[in-house]
């Protein structure tokens, strides 16, 4: 699976807190987290710079700004969650079914960030981007190889519901048998089903840990 590390401009679509860090070119806006609420996001942000002082100042008179709260202030950062409306880059990333990834820096207006999702929806992102005349720049990619590709869609259902469930935990969650129920299957169909899934993670994860060379020449 891809994962792409790209800068987006969300200035360019009148995004406030965007336009805001243009004002303020060498100060750093990091997004350490976001949340979507009833009346818009739940964001927290560490701003680093020269000029925090002031910038609380805007959030104090922003309309854009519904209610914000200072939680850590020192001479050259802050520490602000504030809910604001919903941005067009997070509406893009909702919308394409690619979450934000954090932190994700901010400054003179570009965000970098990371994403990791499929082909299908990353190109949706970049289209939602592109249709509300977001700027973007995809700066590299590199593939990312996630080991529940080599599940069936009935592994991974079987294996998400027994994590979900508590199985694998000590003590277990559930049993084996009630894990079979949610599926309608008996006891020994869901044991096939588990011990194919967990076979295959199993191997692919020693095949991306252990040096080659250590397994050629591993005893037979």
């Amino acid at each position: 699976m891809p994962r792409v590390h790209l800068k987006i401009n969300p200035a360019a679509s009148e995004d406030w807190l965007a336009t805001l860090s243009t004002e303020f070119p060498d100060t750093e806006f990091q997004l350490l987290s976001s949340h979507p609420t009833d009346t818009g996001v739940l964001g927290i942000l560490q701003i680093q710079g020269p000029d925090t002082d002031e910038i609380v100042r805007r959030f104090d008179d922003a309309s854009e700004v519904r209610s914000y709260d200072l939680l850590h202030t020192d001479e050259r950062s802050v520490l602000i969650r504030a809910t604001t409306p919903v941005p067009e880059g997070y509406r893009a990333n909702r919308e394409s079914g690619t979450p934000p990834n954090f932190p994700a820096r901010m400054q003179d207006g570009w965000i970098h960030t990371e994403l990791t999702a499929s082909h299908e929806r990353l190109s949706q992102f970049t289209d939602e981007l592109a249709a509300a005349d977001i700027p973007y720049q995809i700066l590299s990619v590199t593939q990312s190889h996630d080991s529940t590709e080599e599940l069936t869609d009935r592994q991974q259902e079987f294996i998400t519901e027994a994590v979900e469930r508590g199985y694998y935990d000590s003590p277990r969650g559930c049993t084996l048998t009630e894990l079979a129920e949610s599926f309608d299957v008996n006891k020994s169909a869901a044991s096939g089903v588990l011990h194919r899934a967990e076979g295959r993670i199993i191997k692919e994860f020693v095949a991306a840990s252990v040096p080659k060379t250590a397994l050629d020449g591993a005893p037979e």
